[in-house]
């Protein structure tokens, strides 16, 4: 209890430690450590260090075979190793108050860590460990499956899952790397997934190629090189993230209606957008991302001040685009109504896309939004796990570490010419999807 007690100290410090106007890029140590590409940035956090990291291993490796394997793997690293059950090493974890956790997304492992610096190589050693030499145990695989599909089952009733899943597969083809594998198709898959299919997954895809691994806080480069150099010997291997070369905006079909009728529901969950074509680092990226926050992000967002604030009509709603680090990603309005203000929610959410579209934003409102995003920004990289988070995505998106530097200058420097044709050139509400999930008025059931 004494050193999760420092722990949680320590952490509520972080804020006030680090000099965020610092520059960030000059400060960062980067390396490679038997192939594992290494980035430390020491703060002026006293005891604390935050890890980050991510490995080529997600759901969209595993697509050409049995797809639930990449993220039955990640789920079983934590179930013990080839040396030590899982229990000991939650033990060694829980006593010097440390975290460490995995997860699987669609393009790769995740993952996260922190713990005080004394216990910085125990910490490190555990992480590759799991990492290298999970234990593979048949009885812990079916438990992990039981737990699994349960959480699946669940979500087939929640209308906003199924909302983003009809989404996800009207705008993107099934060969594309953020095409989503339907979740019933996905239980099924966890259900026959073998452990001779886990472990030779996991022997082509986990390795120190591709390894990014971030450590922001009390830590010195130096030691961490040599930790991780010892727990890494003889580790080889791993795989490079799927991308495509295929934009999918060339493949889909455009400006359907999918309607979704799931009965009993108080609600009905919408998506409506298309491919974006872009990718993070493309010139208009950050143009169409400050676009679209001055029409659906925050409750100063039209869609949120005009639809709820005003009219009452919805829960919740918000624009976003996404989904495009390694590939051309998406753009969406997502939103829950009641069943009976669904067709006036749409109304009057088509009415916000299209004035949004043809007349673009004013100067007022790409000036307060500009402070908005700025603020939000360094407010990011005022703890040493918002820090950690916003290097790993840099240099998952391809970016260099100085444009964490220059991100406020680059959003100054927007014109509204800009912001206004990037809009204009990348989105078109006529050719978008709109997705129903929930229980619609005038459906059967």
């Amino acid at each position: 209890m004494k050193t999760r007690s420092l722990l949680a100290l320590a952490l509520t410090v972080v804020v006030c430690a680090i000099h965020v106007t610092a520059q960030i890029a000059p400060r960062v140590v980067q390396s490679s450590v038997n192939q594992i590409n290494l980035y430390v940035l020491p703060t002026g956090v006293r005891d604390v260090v935050t890890i980050a990291g991510s490995l080529p291993a997600g759901d969209a490796a595993a697509r050409r075979g049995n797809v639930a394997i990449a993220t039955l793997v990640g789920e079983m690293l934590d179930q013990g190793t080839t040396r030590q059950d899982k229990f000991t090493i939650a033990d060694q974890l829980e006593s010097v108050g440390a975290e460490l956790s995995f997860s699987v997304g669609n393009d790769t492992l995740n993952i996260s860590g922190r713990c005080l610096k004394k216990d910085l190589p125990v910490v490190l050693s555990l992480l590759f460990e799991q990492l290298r030499e999970p234990a593979f145990n048949a009885e812990d695989l079916e438990r992990v499956k039981t737990r699994l599909i349960g959480g699946l089952q669940r979500s087939l009733e929640s209308t906003s899952a199924i909302a983003n899943e009809a989404f996800n597969n009207a705008i993107y083809p099934v060969d594309h790397p953020n095409y989503q594998t339907p979740v019933k198709a996905f239980i099924a898959a966890v259900g026959q997934a073998t452990l001779d299919e886990l472990k030779t997954f996991h022997a082509s895809h986990y390795g120190p190629d591709g390894l990014q691994l971030v450590l922001v806080g009390d830590v010195a480069a130096d030691q961490v090189e040599t930790t991780i150099r010892t727990a890494t010997t003889g580790w080889t291997g791993g795989s490079a993230i799927i991308k495509t070369d295929v934009a999918a905006t060339e493949l889909t079909d455009r400006g359907t209606v999918v309607n979704v009728n799931v009965a009993d529901k108080t609600s009905v969950n919408i998506a409506w957008g298309q491919a974006s074509g872009l990718h993070y680092t493309d010139e208009d990226s950050l143009a169409l991302d400050v676009g679209t926050a001055i029409l659906g992000q925050g409750f100063t967002g039209r869609l949120l001040a005009k639809i709820r604030d005003q009219e009452g009509l919805t829960y919740g709603i918000g624009a976003n685009a996404t989904n495009d680090t390694y590939n051309d990603g998406e753009w969406y309005i997502k939103g829950t109504f009641a069943p009976e203000l669904l067709e006036q929610g749409i109304a009057s959410t088509r009415r916000e896309l299209e004035a949004w579209y043809n007349d673009g934003v004013t100067a007022k409102e790409l000036a307060e939004r500009k402070t908005n995003l700025i603020g939000t920004f360094k407010l990011q990289l005022a703890t040493t796990g918002g820090l950690a988070q916003s290097i790993l995505r840099a240099v998952q998106r391809g970016d260099t570490l100085e444009s964490l530097d220059t991100y406020p200058d680059r959003i100054e420097a927007l014109t509204l010419q800009e912001v206004n044709r990037a809009i204009k050139r990348h989105l078109n509400p006529a050719d978008m999807v709109l997705v129903r999930a929930g229980t619609l008025p005038g459906a059967s059931n």
